[in-house]
């Protein structure tokens, strides 16, 4: 059963948006915390990307870099695992105000074993954030607090201004820490 939520995002403080410093203190709080960043045995991949903007840029803890997408939407982000992983949450850095009509409106979250049975699992508006937008993978049942999941898909389905090709600076995706 998929969900819709609306969204707005939850910068860090305007003077530390682009340090390294504060992505380490991120980074820092998210290890202390009960989730942790799932980095290993994953393959990231996109729909399309403008030369220069590709998948690398959402994967480079950079807030100044980019991927920027080129052709029809949906634009896709796919994030393949090698085994089933357990995963709990989808973190995306976007700025409303450097990107405007490249700035993602809607998204669909989906899941499943592979391209062939992926499911949407959440939809999510934006509306005009300017830093990280949290997005939970959890269902309506309390008990449930993470998916099973090979694949994980970010489809973008429109962007704000009736833009065409869509700018995320950063993804990050969590599950509970092992």
């Amino acid at each position: 059963a998929s969900s819709s939520l609306q969204t707005t995002a939850s910068p860090l403080p305007p003077s530390s948006h682009h340090t390294p410093r504060a992505r380490a203190r991120g980074r820092e709080r998210d290890r202390r915390g009960s989730r942790a960043e799932v980095v290993s045995r994953l393959a990231w991949s996109v729909s399309s990307c403008k030369p220069g903007n590709g998948v690398a840029s959402l994967r480079d803890d950079s807030l100044d870099t980019y991927w920027q997408s080129d052709g029809a939407q949906p634009h896709l982000v796919n994030i393949q695992f090698q085994k089933k992983v357990q995963l709990q949450l989808v973190v995306l850095y976007v700025d409303f105000k450097l990107d405007e009509s490249y700035m993602p409106s809607k998204i669909s979250i989906r899941a499943g074993d592979g391209f062939h049975n992926l499911k949407e699992i959440k939809t999510v508006d934006l509306l005009k954030p300017v830093g990280w937008v949290h997005i939970s993978l959890s269902g309506t049942d309390p008990r449930e607090t993470f998916i099973h999941t090979f694949m994980l898909q970010i489809a973008v389905l429109a962007n704000h201004l009736n833009g065409r090709d869509t700018h995320v600076r950063q993804i990050k995706i969590y599950g509970p820490r092992p």
